[in-house]
Parts: structure tokens; sequence; C-alpha cells
């Protein structure tokens, strides 16, 4: 069963060279601009969260409001704001629209749970039009449905859904809605099992989508589906073999080349950075914690390689990092919390690389923010 909860922190959104990368520098003259959507709530757990922009600075996201309903949001590279419901969203506490996708002609991804908290996919053109798909053999029950969560330039979305005995599948929708099951090779069959795609990024411009799955025993192994549907899977060596332990993909860049996390032995994150030959590169963000939950979690990879993400503290605060050929800089929003489940969470990052994501201040609001070189 998908999480609203939980896709907040991931989101679904966790022939080796090990390095550890220190810190390039402590301070930069980056520009952050912090934002609220209109009609997002002022209480804990409610505000803005922005998860994906593209080239021109637009951002895709979605905001809680006041009474604990989701409602998805585009704000324009000017600051202004236009939100959107999907037809037959929810209108209770914790349901309604989510937007993860977006493209470089403004098109949007994304899912919401209707008053059953069945989910269902949906995709905004960018006249503003809503169309909503659900992938074939989806499930109809709580929880069960259709998640559609990446968008590439040429409006093919990448997803995944759960079926009635709530096993995940994953799925390419082309631009004349077709849907197209796959399964990645040793993908369990079991409740909970099966087969995810990335968020925002798990699809890339040639049609090539990176993604996990979770095997028999609910272990974490990543894959790459190449446009012809042939796989290639893998594991980052020291990625633990227990229970939701493993390698975890989370972002493709045009190139091929994969970033995400591990989870180790001690249930501890780690990231990596796989060529599209298959070498592996491991780091940790000094700073990290060591604990079980806490570490080091690349969210996003753009074309020229740089990667961003969030590490969490010994305290389990959340911090954001940008990694580049030359280093690590570390960075958090002013105003952001630094109490346990606090703190910065950068989602994406684009060509230009502008930053955008979330933060939760010391009151555990969120709100928006975009950060720029």
């Amino acid at each position: 069963m998908k999480s609203r909860t939980l896709t907040l922190f991931t989101a679904m959104a966790f022939f080796a060279l090990t390095i550890t990368v220190q810190l390039s520098a402590q301070t930069s003259p980056s520009k952050i601009i912090t934002f609220n959507a209109p009609g997002a709530g002022k209480d804990a757990g409610e505000g803005t969260f922005a998860y994906g922009i593209v080239k021109s600075g637009a951002i895709a996201g979605w905001d809680i409001d006041a009474s604990g309903v989701f409602h998805g949001f585009l704000r324009a590279v000017d600051g202004s704001f236009t939100t959107f419901v999907a037809p037959g969203a929810g209108k209770d506490r914790g349901y309604g629209t989510v937007a993860y996708g977006i493209n470089p002609s403004g098109a949007i991804a994304g899912d919401y749970d209707d008053a059953r908290n069945v989910f269902h996919g949906f995709l905004r053109a960018t006249d503003g039009k809503i169309k909503t798909f659900v992938a074939p053999g989806a499930g109809t029950a709580f929880g069960q449905g259709t998640f559609a969560v990446s968008i590439n330039p040429a409006g093919t979305i990448a997803g995944y859904f759960s079926d009635t005995s709530n096993v995940y599948h994953g799925f390419l929708r082309v631009s004349n809605g077709t849907i197209k099951r796959f399964d990645a090779p040793g993908a369990g069959t079991g409740s909970g099992q099966g087969t995810l795609v990335d968020y925002f990024s798990g699809i890339n411009p040639t049609g090539a989508i990176t993604g996990s799955y979770l095997d028999a025993s609910s272990v974490y192994h990543s894959y790459v589906r190449a446009p012809d549907g042939s796989f290639t899977t893998f594991d980052v060596p020291g990625a633990g073999t227990g229970k939701l332990q493993g390698t975890q993909s989370a972002s493709i860049n045009p190139g091929g080349t994969v970033a995400g996390e591990y989870i180790d032995a001690s249930n501890v994150y780690h990231g990596f950075l796989r060529a599209s030959d298959g070498t592996v590169t491991e780091f940790d963000v000094a700073g990290a914690g060591t604990d079980a939950g806490q570490g080091t979690v690349p969210q996003n990879l753009n074309p020229a390689g740089l990667i961003v993400g969030f590490y969490i503290d010994a305290d389990d605060t959340y911090h954001g990092f940008l990694r580049a050929e030359g280093g690590i800089t570390k960075f958090s929003v002013p105003g952001a919390g630094t109490g346990s489940g606090l703190g910065t969470i950068p989602t994406s990052n684009n060509q230009a690389d502008a930053i955008t994501g979330y933060y939760g201040d010391a009151r555990g609001v969120w709100h928006g923010f975009v950060r720029t070189p």
C-alpha cells in the first residue's frame, strides 16, 4: 500500500569504487527563494511540497491544505501558481491530488486517490486539461491502484500499479494512451513486493526507465529497463540483504547514468552513482548519521551528472547536498527546523543547476524552495 506520508520523504519516493567525498565548501554564493502555494495549510504536517523542476525553471508539486487535503500545483518561472485537482479526487483528510513529474513543455504527471482511497494516474496537458487513466490489472481496493510518477519530453509516462494481491508492477504509457506493463526479472510476487519506478526522473528522454524491485525476501534491487524492453539489474556492493535493505535507484539522466542509495546491513543509507558502463561509485556526505534510518539519500541526477539529495544527521535532521565532480556542497534553507524529522529536503535539479524541494520549519510546517547558483 502506498503511503502519502512516506512519499513526502522519498520520494516513493531509498566493480565498485568506494569513496567518501569531503565537503567542498561550507558556503556558496547561491540564492534561495522560499514559497508557499495559495491555500497551503499553516499547521504541522501541512504546507507546500515542491518536487520536479525543468530547464525553464517551472516547478510541479503539491500542497496540503488546512483540512489535510492534497492539491497539485504548477509554479511558473515568474513565481505565479496554478493549482489544480484531478477529476474524482477525494476531498477528505489525507486524500487528493499529487504531482510528481513535469516535462519541458509543462505537461504534468501524477496520481490521485478517490473517495475510496483507490489511486488513479493523471496527465495534465499544457493547456490545463486533465486526463485520468488506470493501468490494466490495477486493484480497486483501499490503497491499491495506479501511480504515475515520471514523464519524459515525448509525453511518455512511467509508473507502477498495485494489483488485487497488493503486488507492484511497472507500466509505460505512451502519448496515444496505450499502457504496457512490465516486471523486473526477480521481482517478488507476494503482497508488498514487485516492481517500482522512480519519481520525477524515472524515465529519460530515450525512454530508458529506472527503479527498484522487491524480491521474494523483500530485499531491494535496482534495474534499468532499456527502450527495447530489455533489463539490466544490479546491486551495489555493501548493500544489505535483509528485509527492506538493498539497492534503490532514484534517477536516470539522458546518458543512462543512474544515481540512488543503498541500505546496508545496519539500515544506514549511502549514495551511489552508476555509470552507463556499469561502474559504480559509492559516496557519503560528511556529517551524515551512521545509525539506522540515517545517512545519505540522493534524489536526482541532472544531465551534467550533478546529484542533489539530502542527508540525515545524527539528530535525524534533514540537510541538502549537491554533489559535483569537485566534491559536495551542503546547504540548509534559512528557517528550516533542526529537530528530528525536520529540515531541508531537495528533490530535483535541472540543467541550469537550479534545485527545488521543500523544508520543514520549527513548527513542522512545510514550504517550497528553489536554490539557484
